[in-house]
């Protein structure tokens, strides 16, 4: 330590006077004067490098940093020298950045982005990449996203220019979303309150109004924005594709025109509309509060960037992600939806002013060049290489074998997808139908069983004795039918299980008790024995003849007056009528959820909400626009049922 000690001070001693001189070979000489082994004089200058750096950041803290760069640039000289490690000039450069303030970083970081070519050299790469990107991922920890957005960007153009295409910390393997991005907009309340609704005049003098409705439905987008994957979900879907309707209805009917976009932009630029264009100011975050959003109607970027988060999640919605859930799936019908959807987004983007044809053609490019890298990500990242050269005789050279996978290792990677590999093809797509095979098994695509009245349907016409059956020929005396039969009737039939002492007859004389209950438990029979009792036939008249003709025409007069009298009684439920019930419900709305039939993942989003209020509100209002049935006499028979008296006083006076 101390043969060490004294070779730091005497190196320290001679990179003072290096430092004034800028000579590096007189330098070079002193310290193999100093030091005849390689390995102790390179981790004296190493720490001689470090001490000086103190003295250098203390005189020249409050000036430029040219110094700095000048004392960065004699370390990389000093690597090539070899006279100091590689890595030396960026944990330098480190140091400097921890002990500066973030006008001093940006400067220095000029320096850095300048050098990529440096730090890329086979001397400094293997060495400081590790170290970049620590430096780097430290400063943007003290960065702000929304403030220092331009330097953000800059660190992060730096780490793609420094890194190669292939290189895999740099990209977003498993398709995560920064779900901690989070916008937060108004209160209702105090937007009801506080605030009136807002006319905004459209290009053909139609008025569309800016109320807290809209303002909820805009920015309630944003969650779906940051996590697309909720859209996959059935009752998640409904509320985004209900909210992406109304907002780009909006969006339709108030048009932009050149000249209002001219207008604004000056304003923000030099007085003229070819300067206001290049010197638009970019906004990381838009503020949430509703009375701007009048203004922000207006704001050409503003669309445009709400338009292109749109299209963003549709091409997510329909692209392959090889780290997707099986579950993760459009419908056919949302397929549709979104595929027409996207041509009204694309539509909108050419009226938007200006240059909206020229903007959705880039737009256009950008997002099919995002399906390249998707692509790319899917094949698990290859590293892109020049095709290789052709032999003398025109013919490609062989191609190294390739080799296979461990087994241990494709069974870990699969276990961490939450799936199954079965070492089989076929079997291990089996598996990964479903993540819980006991969920599929217990699916109505699973429940072959057939209803008691489509298997007995042939039996019962059998014991009818107007078709004149031959008790050789009956069903019930067929063996295969009967022990299906009985396997079916243990399963359906409430009269199989019964108390008794004696056992039963013959299975044929069994099977015919037992059909003749069955009939009698049809609703068909029950209506025809109904008719036989209301009307008065002549004894020659056969119970079995009756007018199809007239039964129908009356069924069909009926179901009529029934129609019209359901549309001409029912009411809609009103938004007002919907907030007294929250007030009312919100102790007891899970029960009511169950009710109208929402399963337990739904009602975990409606508890996603910050308050009881606001999720009976929300599974209200969803209920309210999806379901067919929603009216408020509908509402008031479940609510009776429930026995929720306060709840039906509510309703009582509507449904009266």
């Amino acid at each position: 330590m101390a043969n060490f000690e004294v070779l730091r001070k005497n190196i320290k001693n001679h990179l003072a006077h290096c430092l004034k001189s800028s000579d590096v070979s007189e330098f070079h000489k002193k310290c193999v004067t100093v030091c005849g082994n390689e390995i102790e004089r390179k981790s004296g200058v190493d720490q001689a490098l470090r001490d000086t750096l103190l003295s250098v950041l203390s005189e020249n803290l409050t000036e430029t940093v040219g110094a700095l760069e000048s004392y960065v640039t004699l370390t990389i000289e000093l690597c090539r020298t070899d006279l100091a490690s590689p890595s030396m000039p960026v944990m330098l450069l480190s140091d400097m950045f921890d002990a500066m303030t973030l006008d001093k970083c940006e400067q220095l970081f000029t320096y850095v982005e300048n050098n990529v070519t440096v730090w890329k050299e086979d001397l400094f790469f293997n060495s400081c990449k590790n170290h970049l990107l620590r430096m780097c991922n430290d400063l943007l920890r003290r960065l702000s996203r929304s403030q220092q957005t331009v330097f953000c960007g800059r660190i992060l153009l730096f780490l793609a220019k420094f890194f190669p295409f292939s290189e895999r910390s740099g990209v977003n393997i498993v398709s995560e979303f920064n779900v901690d991005n989070y916008t937060e907009f108004g209160n209702d309340k105090a937007a009801n309150n506080e605030s009136e609704p807002m006319e905004v005049e459209s290009k053909e003098d139609n008025k569309i109004q800016i109320d807290y409705n809209l303002y909820r439905k805009f920015w309630a987008l944003q969650d779906f924005f940051r996590n697309p994957n909720q859209c996959y979900n059935k009752v998640h879907w409904k509320v985004f594709s209900a909210h992406a309707g109304n907002v780009l209805s909006a969006f339709s009917s108030f048009k932009l025109e050149e000249q209002r976009t001219s207008l604004i932009s000056s304003a923000i630029g030099d007085g003229t509309t070819e300067g206001a264009h290049k010197e638009i100011p970019y906004f990381a975050k838009y503020l949430t509060n509703q009375k701007l959003l009048e203004l922000q109607l207006s704001d050409s970027n503003f669309r445009r960037y709400v338009l292109l988060q749109f299209l963003i999640l549709f091409q997510y919605l329909n692209s392959t992600v090889k780290f997707k859930a099986e579950t993760h799936e459009l419908k056919p019908d949302q397929v549709e939806w979104v595929k027409s959807t996207t041509d009204q987004v694309y539509a909108l983007l050419v009226e938007t002013p200006p240059d909206g044809s020229a903007f959705a053609e880039v737009v256009k490019n950008i997002l099919k060049r995002e399906e390249h890298w998707n692509s790319w990500k899917n094949e698990g990242c290859p590293e892109f290489k020049r095709p290789a050269p052709e032999t003398a005789d025109g013919d490609e050279p062989k191609r190294p074998k390739r080799l296979r996978r461990r087994i241990g290792d494709v069974v870990r990677d699969a276990q961490a997808a939450g799936k199954f590999c079965m070492g089989n093809p076929e079997l291990t797509k089996l598996w990964n139908l479903c993540p819980n095979n006991l969920e599929a098994c217990k699916s109505k695509e699973r429940d072959f069983l057939p209803s008691l009245e489509t298997y007995f349907e042939e039996a019962i016409m059998q014991l009818d004795p107007a078709a004149m059956v031959e008790d050789e020929y009956k069903k019930v005396n067929d063996g295969n039918f009967g022990w299906r039969a009985l396997r079916l009737l243990a399963r359906r039939s409430p009269h199989f299980f019964v108390h008794g002492n004696c056992p039963i007859s013959k299975l044929p004389e069994y099977l015919e008790l037992m059909i003749k209950k069955i009939a009698k438990d049809r609703p068909q029979a029950q209506s025809d024995v109904k008719q036989e009792t209301e009307e008065t036939t002549p004894p020659e008249s056969n119970d079995q003849e009756f007018n199809e003709d007239v039964l129908k025409q009356e069924s069909e007069t009926v179901d009529t007056e029934n129609t019209d009298n359901k549309v001409r009684k029912l009411n809609p439920v009103s938004v007002e009528m919907i907030e007294k019930l929250s007030e009312v419900l919100k102790e007891d709305w899970e029960k009511l959820a169950a009710k109208l039939g929402y399963n337990s993942g739904e009602i975990e989003f409606f508890q996603g909400k910050p308050t009881r209020y606001e999720q009976c509100k929300t599974m209200l209002q969803i209920w309210s626009e999806a379901d067919e049935d929603a009216s408020v006499e509908n509402l008031a028979y479940i609510l009776e049922g429930l026995e929720f008296d306060k709840a039906v006083a509510v309703l009582k006076p509507k449904s009266d």
